[in-house]
């Protein structure tokens, strides 16, 4: 007796499986991101070369326009010619006419004061000479009177100098003027210590400069006051050299400056 075919047991169905939702449903962005493939590289040796990008043909300048005509576009355009730009005539040269000198320098105001300090030193020297060989014949008078004289001729020369030298340099001026000053003041003091080594004796002198070596300048400064005060005679000789020398200096600059 043959058995029926083997059949397996009746399973019961089973309930459908809900769809998966993500943790955003609402959101449409939230899906899975496909991974982005790299492109494929050819291997060398496999497969048709790949074809090459074609070249574009470099632009040609097109034919110049015709006379008349507007140039084309993209066509090189001659730029206009410039006008030359106009030579100005220069200024014709001048001379000189004859007798007529053009305006000289300045003059030089340090030269005028090296040479007036010169003469003035000279004039000082020649006044203490005249002082030590007649200091015992002169009145408190006539030293008085050889003085300013002395301090006006040293002031007159020293301005003619730098006058002419120096012109109409102030500086020159100033510089002659305290030169003439200072001529007037040594001229005096230099006088001073020949009168005492003449009068007593060289060894005095010594004593008397170790003691008191601007005695000089001292007896210039009493000069014949009795009870050792000022003379003024004295500073005023300095003020008429001063002046003579600026004066004259002025003046003579006046007449050398260039009109």
């Amino acid at each position: 007796m043959s058995q029926p075919p083997f059949q397996p047991p009746h399973q019961p169905p089973q309930p459908p499986e809900p769809p998966q939702v993500g943790p955003y449903p609402a959101n449409p962005y939230a899906q899975p991101v496909q991974p982005v493939q790299p492109p494929q590289q050819q291997v060398p040796g496999f497969g048709p070369p790949a074809a090459a990008a074609p070249q574009q043909p470099p632009m040609q300048a097109g034919p110049p326009p015709a006379p008349g005509q507007p140039p084309m576009y993209g066509a090189p355009q001659p730029f206009p010619p410039q006008p030359a730009y106009p030579m100005q005539p220069g200024q014709p040269f001048q001379a000189v006419p004859f007798g007529q000198q053009r305006p000289a320098a300045s003059g030089n105001p340090v030269g005028a004061v090296m040479l007036g300090l010169l003469v003035s030193v000279v004039v000082s020297l020649l006044y203490s000479g005249l002082i030590m060989a007649t200091y015992k014949d002169q009145s408190d008078s006539t030293v008085s009177v050889l003085y300013f004289a002395h301090a006006l001729l040293n002031g007159a020369v020293v301005g003619v100098l730098v006058g002419k030298v120096g012109q109409a340099s102030n500086g020159a001026r100033v510089g002659g003027a305290v030169v003439a000053a200072l001529g007037a003041f040594f001229g005096y003091a230099n006088a001073l210590p020949y009168i005492v080594a003449n009068s007593s004796s060289v060894q005095s002198l010594r004593d008397l400069l170790e003691s008191d070596p601007f005695f000089p300048a001292k007896a210039w400064w009493h000069g014949s006051s009795r009870d050792g005060g000022v003379d003024w005679l004295h500073l005023l000789g300095l003020l008429v050299a001063a002046a003579a020398a600026w004066g004259i200096a002025h003046l003579m600059g006046n007449k050398h400056r260039p009109a």
